[in-house]
């Protein structure tokens, strides 16, 4: 398994080895020891999400309080759809930034994005489902979003595909708004979070670019 770090810090894009022989294929698709020795510290997955959605499906720009936040690892489990994440943290070098990943069931790679950052995800294939492993339990009174087509950000979609999204996400405020209205979490606030997610596993083996 091979763990790229994404141009969005705290990103990281994730392949698996596959073993494919003539009754199907087998992989290791999450590995918490192999991100810890990026993130220095292992993640702690508490919940489990599934979305299925349709070809054109728009999830996001979702992103939760600081702390405790919400890391996610997002894989395809059929289909295939574009992984953004967005940088939203105020103070951070490059917010206002975003990357992006393919995932489907042919390089299976996933995408693990920490605490604080934002993110979205367009469906390119009807039925298309989506597993994140997230750190955090959902609480609906910490969960927040910018409006994924927000001019500003520019997530660029497929030419051709009509953008479907959900009553919440379309009446979502934009970047701009968000940050007035106090809702973006800080860089510092995010910094803060991952050294004290370090020193509680005891590990300083990443970084600190605080």
């Amino acid at each position: 398994m091979q763990v790229r770090p994404l141009p969005v810090e705290g990103a990281f894009e994730i392949t698996p080895r596959q073993f494919p022989d003539d009754r199907g294929v087998f992989l290791e698709s999450f590995r918490g020891d192999l991100l810890a020795e990026h993130l220095g510290h292992r993640p702690d997955i508490v919940q489990t999400n599934v979305s299925v959605s349709s070809r054109g499906t728009v999830r996001g720009t979702h992103f939760a309080d600081v702390p405790p936040s919400q890391a996610k690892y997002v894989t395809a489990l059929s289909g295939s759809l574009i992984d953004f994440i967005v940088d939203i943290r105020v103070g951070s070098p490059t917010f206002g930034e975003w990357t992006s990943v393919l995932l489907d069931t042919v390089d299976r790679r996933g995408v693990y994005l920490s605490e604080g950052l934002g993110h979205a995800f367009v469906a390119l294939e009807d039925d298309t489902t989506a597993m994140y492993l997230c750190t955090a339990a959902y609480n609906p009174s910490g969960e927040h979003g910018i409006h994924p087509l927000d001019p500003e950000v520019g997530l660029v979609l497929p030419h051709g595909l009509e953008p479907l999204l959900s009553p919440k996400d379309a009446a979502a405020p934009s970047l701009t708004e968000a940050r007035e209205q106090g809702l973006l979490p800080t860089y510092a606030a995010c910094q803060a979070l991952a050294r004290q997610l370090r020193e509680r596993s005891g590990d300083q083996r990443a970084p600190d670019r605080a």
